[in-house]
């Protein structure tokens, strides 16, 4: 029985022993099976695919921006200069008026009264002068003969020069009078647009009244007033004198262009709290898209760079040692160069140094490149494929 229990153990122990060796043989590592993928892998190249653009050698203008507000060249609230009952308003509020327009009548009995009072009073001074003139005009021979004396052609003469005086002075009542019944009607100073009316006919105005009657604005042309870096200064200031300062105005979401027009002064003095300085700048404003008060974006154009190299903002990248592009090169292999880029405007940066004419960068997929990485140029239709390889491929690093 012993015997029997030990042969079934041994033939237990032997079939254990068979499935362990066949299990290693199985699972053993095989060094040629692991290494063959990693060799196979090391000896294919990967070609990157990526968009890439020409570098262009075109002219340039040189803009700075700046934020501004519309104001009026000129603005007035009109306001009457003597004191009487408004008798009518003759503008419409929110419109269009002309240099010289009636706004208001003011009622002009009281002041034609004085007018007529002048009148009169010179009438008389004129015709005692007159009668002055006449006397010593009758005197005079009559001195000469000795038939009159000295004293009474002395008085003759001073009641003349009297009369003179008097008819002046009542001239200059006379020309007050008149001034006075023309401030009784209240024209625009200049063209402009009426705002909202501050009175009604009927009331009793004052030259005192504090809100006026209305206020005036011209809208045409306007002005912007626009802050910039106190150190752009010197450039402005050249471009003002040599005339190549030009002004475009955009709103306030910086998209669409309102007008265009000239740089009309520099501020005398910078704001040390903010470093900047105030320019003002003129518009036609014909479509009346500046609205005062409103807030702009403001290019202000100071030189034209001839021939400047430009390639589009995305093809400049930032590292450790500054901006770089990657370069495609003979057989489609990409470099690094490091640049120098300046102004950037409309999806577009100047290159000042690092690139040269009709090169070709890379403007997409920058991130799975290196030196000497061969690349596949795709159309830009297929810049999403690109962003998206470039996605899963940076997904993938541990």
């Amino acid at each position: 029985m012993r015997a029997k229990t030990f042969k079934i153990a041994a033939a237990g122990m032997v079939t254990a022993a068979a499935i362990g060796a066949g299990s290693y043989v199985l699972h053993r590592p095989d060094s040629a099976t692991d290494h063959a993928p990693a060799a196979q892998s090391n000896t294919t190249t990967s070609v990157v695919p990526v968009t890439a653009a020409k570098v262009l050698q075109h002219d340039v203008p040189i803009v700075l921006e700046g934020l501004g507000t519309v104001t009026p060249i000129n603005t007035a609230t009109i306001r009457t200069q003597v004191q009487g009952t408004l008798d009518s308003v003759d503008f419409v509020e929110g419109k269009q008026v002309k240099r010289g327009d009636v706004l208001a009548r003011i009622d002009p009995r009281v002041y034609e009264a004085q007018v007529d009072q002048a009148e009169a009073a010179l009438a008389r001074d004129e015709a005692s002068l007159k009668n002055a003139r006449t006397n010593l005009a009758r005197t005079q021979p009559l001195a000469n003969r000795g038939f009159a004396t000295q004293q009474l052609l002395d008085t003759q003469d001073s009641q003349v020069a009297q009369g003179e005086g008097t008819v002046a002075l009542d001239k200059a009542a006379l020309e007050a009078a008149q001034t006075q019944l023309s401030f009784a009607t209240i024209t625009a100073p200049f063209d402009g647009v009426t705002g909202i009316r501050r009175i009604d006919p009927g009331n009793i105005v004052h030259p005192t009244d504090t809100n006026g009657l209305v206020v005036l604005t011209q809208l045409q042309p306007i002005a912007v007033i626009f802050t910039l870096p106190s150190g752009e200064i010197p450039g402005v200031r050249q471009a003002l004198a040599s005339g190549d300062a030009s002004v475009d105005v955009y709103d306030a979401q910086n998209k669409h262009k309102l007008d265009h027009g000239s740089l009309m002064l520099i501020n005398n003095q910078v704001d040390s709290s903010s470093g900047t300085v105030q320019l003002k700048a003129s518009f036609p404003n014909a479509g009346n898209t500046l609205w005062p008060g409103s807030f702009v974006n403001v290019h202000l154009t100071i030189a034209v760079r001839h021939d400047a190299l430009t390639v589009p903002l995305s093809a400049v990248r930032q590292g450790p040692d500054g901006g770089f592009a990657y370069v495609v090169g003979a057989n489609n292999v990409v470099s690094m160069r490091n640049v120098t880029a300046g102004q950037s405007r409309d999806g577009q940066v100047l290159i000042e140094q690092g690139l040269a004419a009709n090169e070709t960068v890379v403007t997409a997929g920058q991130y799975r490149l290196n030196p000497g990485t061969k690349v596949e140029i795709v159309p830009d239709d297929k810049k999403d494929l690109v962003q998206e390889a470039t996605t899963a491929s940076a997904g993938m690093l541990p």
